[in-house]
């Protein structure tokens, strides 16, 4: 009786057009389907007019992010200088809870296991993991098992972690609505946060 489509932009971007087309065709014309985007790009106003009957555009005001509550710092380092940079800036952060973001699923793991040779409590989430997993290692951070997440932009829309401290954008996002979304998993409720890139 509904389909809902969570991130609806993200997942053309991320090449779901044909499978999102397929199962759009085989469900009953009689359901109710809703489509949620942060932008309505070409791709997901065409799928509203091929598919939906008599379509309504319900818009709410952008997400709010306080970016008056979140240090932005831009440094510019070569390759070889991020991770060290990375290392000295959450040593000196003193107590933290944070998210590094990197553009590349095989970067993950590398710094999953630099950040725990050097001691810290560091889990990684990607597209390569399978969601069950996915789940149950944000679910380990989330209660503070781990003190870092590196993730790539899986973990950079709908995901609320209280008390994030820092996120550090270990490679820069290719948008600037990335960018946005990716500082706002800090300075949430009213807190205030550090982003790094």
């Amino acid at each position: 009786r509904f389909l809902v489509l969570d991130e609806a932009d993200r997942m053309f971007d991320m090449g779901f057009i044909r499978d999102i087309r397929y199962i759009m065709k085989f469900t009953p014309d009689e359901k109710q389907t809703m489509l949620f985007s942060a932008t309505l790009s070409y791709y997901v106003l065409r799928l509203a007019s091929d598919y939906l009957h008599d379509p309504v555009e319900v818009k709410v005001e952008g997400e709010s992010v306080a970016v008056d509550k979140v240090e932005q710092r831009l440094f510019h380092l070569g390759r070889q200088e991020k991770l060290p940079y990375l290392l000295n800036q959450l040593f000196a952060a003193g107590e933290f809870r944070a998210i590094i973001f990197t553009n590349f699923k095989s970067t993950v793991p590398f710094l999953v296991n630099a950040l725990r040779r050097f001691g810290v409590a560091a889990v990684g989430l990607s597209s390569a993991l399978e969601q069950k997993k996915r789940v149950r290692l944000l679910k380990d951070f989330k209660l503070g098992h781990y003190t870092v997440l590196v993730a790539t932009d899986v973990a950079s829309r709908g995901l609320h972690v209280d008390d994030v401290t820092h996120v550090f954008n270990y490679d820069l996002p290719q948008d600037a609505e990335g960018y946005v979304h990716r500082i706002g998993r800090t300075a949430r409720a009213g807190k205030t946060g550090v982003s790094i890139s």
